[in-house]
């Protein structure tokens, strides 16, 4: 600070801000605004004078609090799975693994980890397939069960106590940055030295002309001050990444297709040389319309020639699969459950040579976990051309992994799809994620192609398009992309 007998000038809401301070001897900056009233950069423009006289100290603090996840406020809301299984056998005396899930609604995977927990407890006994309680009167995990309910009432401070809810998903860590101001010198000391400072933006032509301009001072630019937040709107940050991945394509002169919701099996399935026995058709891997259950098959002679590549492989030079082909089968409806049916609808009428992409939305009764949703976005593509190639394919993919999803680098492996051969299945190592699978690709098999009169070679694929922004933006759950966490909506930088 400056010599004893030397005044100290400083502005008016300078003045302000170090009495408020001084009463207090330590206040967070955003408590400061509240009791000024003054706006937080004309904070931040009067506390260099301050920090200048050596009259406060600044600090940063960062604060951890804790927030439920979506499976937090289940097991709020429900219980501890560990409970619900204890509370359970404790009033049947035993139960065995299959009556578990018969009573308990939750996925088979969370079942055996609430089983685990209770034996890692010494809660219970498994004996010949059945289980029972070991220790009667334990109340288990009841000061975790406790935790969630406060979490849910109030702010709670992160701390080692709510750890192991962090470990299981059911609670995220949320860090809060604040800044505090501390008195080092207070005003009732330094008080009748204090002088105020006039200060003006810009000289007038009064000024030049009295010659006050000699006694005012000109405000400095304060380039390190932070300026007040604003909110503006804007763009769901996944939403605006699906419409850049279409302008990309767009530019790269490819016509966007477009198919429905509601599909014919047909379409999803028999038009892409899927066997009707095969296992992504059962209602476990598909959602199925149950009223209407049918809708109208596509010109007959489609039809005939998808059923001719099924029972013995159309003109093809295949055998097919050699099975009595069900017109009722293939009429069945169900919601979309690959992309790949807009593209099969696509090679009705396929010009060549041309290129197409569809973004669409995609339904399959998946268990929900970080990287799998029971409805997402896929974007598919088509190129049909005499000269095309599998290496063609392969940069296309690259570019996707590369450019699109920022991912370093990018892995291809062989795979297999009823519809193309030879087949690629495309993934990137994710610092976060680990190896995480993009979708696959390859090229039209002639049983999917010929029977709609396309003789040229048509090269497709179909990628999570979901997936690609989570590598692109550090995003560890797929569930954040639909998220209402205004933090989140707000702060996601968008490139």
């Amino acid at each position: 600070m400056n010599n004893d007998k030397e005044s100290i000038f400083l502005p008016p809401e300078a003045i302000l801000i170090y009495k408020i301070i001084s009463e207090k001897k330590e206040l967070e900056i955003n408590e400061l605004e509240n009791i000024s009233k003054l706006s937080r950069g004309k904070i931040e423009y009067n506390l260099p004078f301050l920090q200048k006289h050596d009259l406060l100290d600044r600090k940063e603090r960062i604060n951890k609090y804790c927030s439920l996840t979506k499976e937090g406020e289940e097991a709020e809301k429900n219980q501890l799975i560990e409970r619900r299984i204890y509370n359970l056998i404790k009033e049947k005396k035993k139960v065995s693994f299959a009556q578990l899930g018969d009573f308990i609604k939750v996925d088979k995977k969370e079942l055996n980890a609430g089983v685990g927990l209770l034996r890692k407890l010494d809660a219970i006994i498994i004996e010949k397939g059945e289980i029972s309680i070991k220790l009667p009167e334990k109340d288990i995990n009841i000061e975790l069960q406790q935790h969630l309910s406060k979490i849910k009432k109030e702010k709670v401070s992160y701390s080692d106590k709510v750890s192991p809810l962090v470990k299981r998903g059911l609670v995220n860590i949320i860090e809060e940055k604040q800044s505090f101001l501390i008195i080092k010198v207070p005003y009732s000391k330094i008080k009748s030295r204090i002088k105020e400072l006039i200060e003006v933006g810009r000289l007038s032509s009064n000024m030049l002309r009295d010659g006050s301009w000699r006694k005012t001072q000109l405000k400095a630019y304060n380039l390190k001050g932070q300026p007040p937040t604003y909110f503006v709107g804007r763009k769901q940050p996944y939403a605006r990444f699906i419409d850049t991945v279409k302008q990309k394509l767009v530019a790269l002169g490819f016509q966007e297709m477009r198919g429905p919701i509601v599909e014919l099996e047909f379409w999803n399935f028999d038009a892409l040389f899927q066997a009707q026995d095969h296992p992504a058709r059962e209602w476990s891997d598909v959602y199925r319309v149950s009223n209407p259950k049918h809708g109208n098959l596509p010109k007959e002679e489609y039809v005939t020639n998808v059923q001719q590549a099924h029972e013995n492989g159309y003109n093809t030079g295949s055998k097919g699969w050699r099975y009595k082909w069900d017109p009722k089968k293939s009429s069945r409806l169900v919601l979309r459950a690959q992309g790949t049916s807009v593209s099969a609808r696509t090679l009705v009428d396929l010009k060549i040579p041309s290129k197409y992409f569809s973004i669409s939305r995609c339904y399959r009764p998946d268990t929900v976990d970080a990287t799998h949703l029971s409805e997402f976005n896929q974007v598919e593509g088509i190129v049909v051309d005499p000269s095309i190639t599998f290496r063609d394919l392969l940069g296309i993919l690259e570019t996707f992994a590369l450019d699109v999803a920022g991912a370093e680098e990018c892995t291809f492996k062989p795979d297999y799809y009823p519809f193309t051969e030879p087949s690629v299945e495309l993934s990137v190592v994710d610092p976060n994620l680990g190896r995480i699978e993009f979708g696959g690709a390859g090229i039209f098999r002639p049983e999917v192609t010929k029977p709609f009169g396309i003789d040229a070679p048509v090269i497709a694929w179909g990628l999570g398009i979901d997936r690609l922004f989570m590598v692109k933006y550090g995003i560890t759950d797929i569930r954040e992309l639909f998220s209402h966490k205004m933090e989140w909506l707000r702060s996601t930088k968008m490139v």
